[in-house]
């Protein structure tokens, strides 16, 4: 076998990216090093540039390429579409070298005859020298050929492969970055077929895809073979892995999302059908298509991956992985690795928050889907159902218009970058749209389901990614903020600063602000977004005999086993994606504190709630965990919270118990903790009471023995304290944190706190509203302060201008 064309797989590496290509020597790389340590990967060849050279010098195509080339006019995509098909159709006619092609099958019988067959089925991949450079990401802009049998099928594949070099979007990025059309080369891999048709396939990032927080493993997986997900045909499952807690042993799946999986792409029945689409039955769509077991071993290996190559690059590279079960031999492979290259680039010294600011947006909302990205933008829709010829020429798409559509593909990436954001019908976080948006910096909502339906041609519109992982459409141009900020000129402080964070799906984002953790995590948040049902009417459903109860109820826990393991699934996934976001810094998580008309509004809560004449004081926090009616619910609430810091290793996981009336409820609340496993102290489990009643603080002397810090909810404080009712309209002009009475409770709370030497913070809204009450606490020398994300930087400058001013006097005092 000549080398200078063919090379087995196993002898490539990353010196060999000019002969090679990107993703060709980031496989053999992975093949040499990783296997030693179970990373299980297909063997292959490797067809060379050298090879595609001496095709392209074969068939004289050089010179008749770059004439075709040269004519584009690249502000006419029908003109780079013309083009390049002329040149793709000069390569597909083309005849390979007689010893060129014999090579190239004397290999395939090889490898075939490695795996025990005559004609073995192979993928057939392209991997060109110009993919995965720090300055250009070139991944996926050429072929790839799945169920590849035969030799006379191969040779073909490999033709078509170095046709796809000159597809209309990689000519345009070429073109874009400044690269000479034959500097890039084209290898090709061929690969032994993982029989993830009969299996589950997908990709996996090293960090989140949106935010960019390192210390996750986000993994998309569909049943069968995984150009489903790369084109964004189906919604795939989604799965979030906390690299920190499963680096010690721990099961740190920290989030699980079912997708709807109604398709799959199979083999084909015959050889002129390598592959096709059926749909995916019933019960496997309702079913998460990966084990969590087999979901914790690909994350490991996505980190070791990780690991390598930030060992041989000595910088963070992020990977961007493609794996494969095999449905016959049960066998994870990883196809597929490359570096991540939207992330990787970004200066994370700064902070741009999106926001908006138009408090009436909830009516407005049209379509709902994925975000991809973090920005908000305003356009006009063009809904595109195809690229016909009007499309094409530039008549039917202006600059700075809305792509809605129902997914696109490669060829749809000259329209693209003309968007000021994409709407798609189809995909999830990893399909073309989404990729593409990421790199181009847009925002995109994908996987809408309806988009193409409710908005019009024409129509104004709001696409926000800055809300989470969900993002919506508005009607119209909704009113939004952007501000910048540079973290490396924030003032130091001394007092801890610590956030309010009420939605999972922002805490990575939130990650990045300066903290010291989080001084108030809700439950009652998760459970309203996340779980959307009383918990007693999912353990006790049936007995009711509400049929259609039930049947929403059943709907709701597809794929998981029963109702008490979606809800302690569901809760403890919430908190620990939040506990997740700022370890090891501490979390603390307020046990839920729905009064009993919102627990009333959840499915099935007309059936275990009293109607209270003021609910605000009535049957709420503390009362309830022990009480013999909601103490089953309490119960799944504490195997949540013990399943986050036990089995997924969050244990920075503080817990609160809110508006606690006396010592005696405090320890019956301990008392039930401990029946379902909550032991203070155990595993280092600190407990923190909210601080919120008079009672409280009159007895905070007794309180403290049985705790380990307070937090101030000022907000109720304020209102037990005054004695009025905060949603009343006709007292709100008395309702003030700052009132004397409510800062004096405030004062003798932290003293007594700091007295019998526990902890003691705030976590109401007063610190972030009103910067003389955050000087107050400062110079009462409370220990911590939690505000809202959205408030973090103008408490920062008011904190250090108030620390500031106090060490002045302090010298002045010194002095004196």
């Amino acid at each position: 076998m000549n080398k200078h064309y063919i090379m087995p797989l196993e002898k490539v590496g990353i010196g060999d990216i000019s002969l090679v290509g990107g993703k060709n020597a980031s496989l053999g790389e992975m093949l040499q090093h990783l296997t030693k340590i179970g990373i299980k990967i297909p063997d292959g060849f490797v067809i060379t540039t050298h090879a595609y050279d001496e095709f392209i010098r074969h068939n004289d195509l050089i010179a008749r390429i770059q004439a075709l080339v040269k004519e584009i006019d690249y502000n006419q995509v029908e003109s780079l579409r013309r083009a390049g098909l002329s040149v793709r159709n000069l390569v597909r006619n083309a005849r390979f070298p007689t010893h060129l092609s014999q090579q190239i099958i004397d290999a395939y019988t090889a490898l075939s005859a490695r795996y025990g067959q005559d004609i073995t089925d192979v993928a057939v991949r392209s991997s060109a020298t110009a993919e995965d450079l720090p300055d250009a990401s070139f991944a996926g802009q050429q072929e790839t050929y799945l169920n590849v049998r035969g030799p006379a099928a191969l040779v073909d594949a490999v033709r078509n492969c170095f046709a796809s070099l000159f597809t209309d979007r990689a000519i345009s990025y070429r073109q874009n970055f400044g690269y000479d059309h034959f500097t890039v080369g084209l290898s090709v891999c061929v690969q032994k077929m993982v029989r993830s048709d009969l299996g589950a396939s997908g990709v996996a990032f090293s960090l989140d895809t949106e935010s960019g927080f390192r210390d996750v493993v986000v993994i998309n997986g569909s049943y069968g073979l995984g150009e489903m997900i790369v084109q964004g045909a189906v919604s795939p499952d989604e799965y979030v892995v906390f690299k920190p807690a499963l680096k010690k042993g721990h099961a740190a799946l920290i989030e699980k999302k079912l997708g709807a999986k109604d398709k799959m792409m199979v083999y084909g029945d015959d050889a002129d059908e390598r592959v096709r689409v059926i749909p995916t039955e019933r019960a496997f769509q309702h079913r998460f298509c990966l084990k969590d077991s087999m979901v914790l071993q690909l994350a490991g290996w996505v980190m070791k991956i990780e690991d390598y190559y930030c060992s041989i690059k000595g910088t963070w590279t992020p990977m961007d992985v493609e794996w494969a079960i095999d449905g016959i031999s049960k066998e994870l492979f990883i196809v597929q690795a490359r570096p991540e290259t939207v992330h990787s680039r970004k200066n994370n010294n700064k902070f741009i928050d999106y926001r908006i600011s138009d408090e009436s947006r909830g009516d407005k909302v049209l379509v709902k889907g994925i975000a991809v990205g973090d920005k908000i933008v305003s356009g006009r829709v063009n809904i595109l159902y195809s690229l016909d010829k009007r499309v094409l020429e530039g008549n039917e798409f202006n600059e700075g218009d809305v792509l809605v559509t129902d997914m696109t593909d490669p060829d749809w990436e000259p329209i693209m970058k003309k968007a000021s954001a994409i709407v798609t019908n189809k995909g999830g976080r990893t399909c073309h749209a989404a990729i593409v948006a990421r790199e181009m910096g847009l925002p995109a909502i994908v996987g809408c389901g309806n988009a193409t339906e409710p908005l019009r041609d024409g129509q104004t519109i709001t696409v926000s990614c800055a809300e989470g992982d969900a993002g919506y459409v508005y009607d119209g141009a909704i009113r939004f903020v952007r501000e910048e900020y540079d973290l490396d000129s924030l003032p130091a402080i001394s007092t801890d600063l610590l956030l309010n964070v009420a939605s999972p799906s922002m805490s990575f984002q939130f990650a990045h602000l300066p903290n010291k953790g989080v001084g108030l995590a809700r439950e009652e948040f998760i459970i309203n977004n996340y779980i959307q049902m009383h918990p007693l009417a999912l353990l006790q459903h049936e007995q009711i005999k509400d049929a259609e109860l039930s049947e929403q109820i059943k709907a709701s826990i597809a794929g998981y086993e029963n109702e008490e393991d979606f809800f302690v699934n569901r809760l403890a996934c919430g908190v620990a994606k939040i506990a997740a976001s700022f370890y090891p810094n501490k979390v603390i998580v307020r046990f839920s504190d729905f009064k009993s008309n919102e627990y009333y509004n959840l499915l099935g809560g007309k059936y275990f709630e009293p109607k209270e004449e003021n609910p605000m004081i009535g049957w709420r926090g503390a009362s309830r965990y022990y009480s013999d009616a909601y103490k089953p619910a309490f119960g799944l609430e504490c195997k949540a919270i013990r399943k986050a810091r036990e089995e997924m290793g969050l244990h920075n996981i503080v817990m609160m118990i809110p508006f606690c009336r006396t010592v005696e409820e405090l320890l019956k609340v301990r008392h039930t903790m401990e029946e379902f496993g909550l032991i203070r102290g155990e595993n280092g489990l600190e407990l923190y009471l909210m601080a919120e009643l008079p009672s409280n603080i009159i007895l905070a002397d007794e309180f403290a023995k049985h705790i380990d810090g307070f937090s101030i909810g000022s907000n109720d404080l304020t209102q037990l304290t005054l004695g009025l009712d905060r949603d009343s309209s006709l007292v709100a002009h008395l309702y003030d944190e700052r009132n004397p009475a409510v800062k004096e409770m405030i004062r003798m709370l932290i003293r007594t706190a700091k007295k019998n030497g526990v902890k003691v913070g705030i976590c109401g809204q007063g610190p972030s509203d009103y910067p003389d009450f955050a000087r107050f606490l400062v110079e009462e020398g409370i220990d911590s302060i939690s505000v809202t994300p959205d408030s973090i930087f103008k408490t920062i400058h008011a904190i250090a201008a108030i620390e500031k001013e106090l060490r002045e006097k302090k010298q002045i005092v010194s002095a004196i």
